[in-house]
């Protein structure tokens, strides 16, 4: 592996990742509001939005 070709994230970023998208999901934003432009922050990110959009559904639901 080149030095070059070293990732840019770490777990402490995808976490990070994740929990905003958790949070935008959660409160309805679209996931067109994803700010990673690197492909594997991003799929946290929407991981974690859309289980933050399950867990919006589910509230609805029970409310």
């Amino acid at each position: 592996m080149a030095a070059d070709a070293t990732p840019q994230w770490s777990l402490e970023r995808l976490n990070k990742a994740y929990q905003q998208g958790y949070m935008a999901g959660l409160t309805g934003q679209p996931m067109s509001r994803q700010p990673y432009a690197d492909d594997i922050p991003a799929a946290a990110w929407e991981a974690g939005w859309d289980d933050g959009r399950e867990q919006m559904r589910l509230q609805q639901h029970s409310a």
